[in-house]
């Protein structure tokens, strides 16, 4: 049984709708959905390097809140809800040096104010790169219009 509140979820226009954000500087992509997961792939290039040639760890947080927010959102009803961080924490495992690196977010919990995510960022070989963990906040959609 499926957990997404929409139907005929497009991941390549939601990819696009990233563009000029943080994901869309970072080439965050959407790559895939399950009936509980949605995956995106970043890759490991200038953007996301720290000085000593590895994946640097804010870009690896920024892969997974990333995957983990758009996740959050598609399980909502848009015109009602909108989901944002309120917590994020990461264990950065192992450190990749090229290629693209994957964050899979799975639901931990969908309460009606607080949503719990686990974000794994794995390498190409599978491997994991980072454990994070992110808490969303569930507020009115009203509350999240731009000022």
């Amino acid at each position: 049984m499926t957990i997404w509140r929409q139907t005929n979820i497009d991941l390549d226009k939601i990819t696009a709708a990233q563009e000029g954000t943080m994901g869309g500087i970072l080439g965050i992509t959407l790559v895939s959905i399950g009936d509980d997961t949605l995956t995106a792939r970043m890759p490991v290039d200038h953007r996301t390097l720290q000085p000593h040639g590895r994946l640097h760890g804010g870009a690896s947080v920024a892969l997974a809140e990333t995957v983990g927010s758009i996740a959050a959102n598609l399980v909502l009803d848009s015109n009602e809800s909108v989901g944002v961080g309120l917590e994020i924490n990461a264990n950065h495992v192992r450190p990749v040096k090229e290629g693209f690196v994957f964050g899979t977010a799975k639901a931990e919990a969908l309460g009606r104010t607080t949503q719990i995510w686990t974000i794994r960022i794995t390498d190409e070989e599978d491997r994991l790169v980072c454990l994070s963990r992110f808490t969303v906040a569930v507020i009115p959609a009203k509350r999240a219009l731009p000022v």
